[in-house]
């Protein structure tokens, strides 16, 4: 088999070329290796490739050819010396905070991120005697107060399901750096092509490749990228023994979804980008949380470590739960949907569906109001989006 020996390649041919592996038989797309094992020539074939004296594929939930070409593409595009696809994102985001920790050792999070990963920092590490501490994460001096003798490991979202707020990467990742400790970020918000958290010092960096790196609501993924020593020493063996492994189909669809990624974001973050602007004039909009506007509560920080905006938007809508159940209910092109970063455009009310085991109290804390929406734009036309939008906002009156 062959793959590319080119590293200096540009982010959009990276996403079709990058990690690529051909068999004998020269194909044009990528093949699907769907095989669970695979067949050495020789009794001491098989025992130097478990011995990892020579290099190989031992068993598929270890690695596969059709994985690795993922890991690989993904890799070039983040800058990642290696990576781990998972088969979900939250698979992903368990074993990047668990395999390298153990019982008396203390995470500090940022407590706006999605539910289930508040529920793995919360209530499943604490269940490991793995302490836990959540933290306002927009001012640096809040991780600074959380630091314990056994701070092992800091994880944040940014920008952060679903309102959008945004932590300093850099900042962060000085001081897990300092004391020793690393920082995991999941970046699934911004895309490896808004913002790249390992070139801002972070130590980790997760995404659900269910969302934007597929895009087209076909499939589950997950991967975990970071340097080689990192994952050889407290990834490898816990990947290779709990199995959280992607399936090969999934990756080939994740394969075909990083040729069309920076396409698709691009004109998801401009349609994003105009539904903002339109929702903030509107009196039926208490606020609207965008990190490509002005008025996004950290900009200055968004400048510093994104490239772009999003494609998401936080809405807060006026009237509560029956305003944001009328506008959902009235739209027509835009779809109730939790997931995100689709072709298609989608809407979640997230205190009834992402975020409903947060506490009524944590959800306050967290910007999470009764009307609070979280809008995924899609590849749509723009206005016809408007004009979708236009008519569901008259409903909530």
């Amino acid at each position: 088999m062959t793959t590319d020996k080119k590293r200096n390649w540009k982010p959009a041919t990276q996403l079709v070329h990058s990690g690529t592996l051909r068999s004998q038989f020269g194909e044009m797309s990528e093949a699907i290796f769907l095989t669970q094992g695979y067949v050495y020539p020789t009794a001491e074939a098989a025992e130097a490739r478990f011995k990892g004296e020579e290099p190989g594929f031992i068993y598929s939930r270890y690695a596969n050819p059709t994985v690795s070409m993922f890991e690989q593409r993904m890799c070039a595009l983040e800058g990642a010396e290696d990576a781990r696809a998972t088969a979900s994102g939250m698979a992903a985001v368990a074993a990047a905070i668990l395999c390298s920790l153990k019982a008396g050792d203390h995470i500090v999070a940022a407590r706006a991120v999605f539910g289930s990963c508040r529920w793995i920092v919360e209530t499943l590490a604490p269940n490991y005697g793995i302490e836990a501490t959540l933290v306002d994460g927009r001012d640096i001096a809040n991780w600074e107060k959380a630091v314990r003798p056994n701070t092992k490991l800091f994880f944040l979202e940014s920008p952060a399901n679903p309102t959008l707020e945004v932590v300093d990467i850099a900042a962060v990742a000085s001081l897990a750096t300092s004391i020793g400790a690393r920082l995991v970020v999941d970046n699934v918000f911004a895309t490896p092509l808004q913002q790249r958290p390992l070139e801002l010092g972070a130590h980790v960096a997760v995404y659900s490749a269910t969302k934007h790196i597929d895009g087209q609501g076909r499939c589950l993924g997950g991967i975990i990228l970071s340097d080689k020593e990192w994952i050889d020493e407290n990834l490898h063996n816990y990947f290779r023994h709990t199995g959280p492994s992607l399936s090969p189909f999934n990756a080939w669809n994740l394969l075909k979804g990083l040729e069309t990624l920076p396409i698709r974001v691009a004109q998801q973050t401009r349609n994003a980008a105009r539904i903002a602007d339109f929702l903030a004039g509107r009196p039926e909009v208490e606020q609207v949380i965008y990190p490509g506007r002005a008025d996004h509560p950290q900009a200055d920080i968004v400048s510093k470590q994104m490239k772009g905006g999003s494609t998401l938007i936080c809405i807060h809508l006026k009237g509560g739960k029956q305003a944001a159940f009328a506008f959902q209910n009235a739209l027509d092109i835009v779809l109730i949907s939790n997931n995100l970063g689709d072709a298609k455009s989608l809407i979640t009310h997230p205190a009834t569906t992402t975020h409903k085991n947060v506490s009524d109290e944590a959800r306050a804390e967290l910007g999470i109001g009764a009307g609070t929406l979280r809008f995924s734009a899609g590849l749509e036309d723009v206005d016809d989006l408007l004009e979708d939008i236009d008519r569901a906002l008259a409903a909530t009156r």
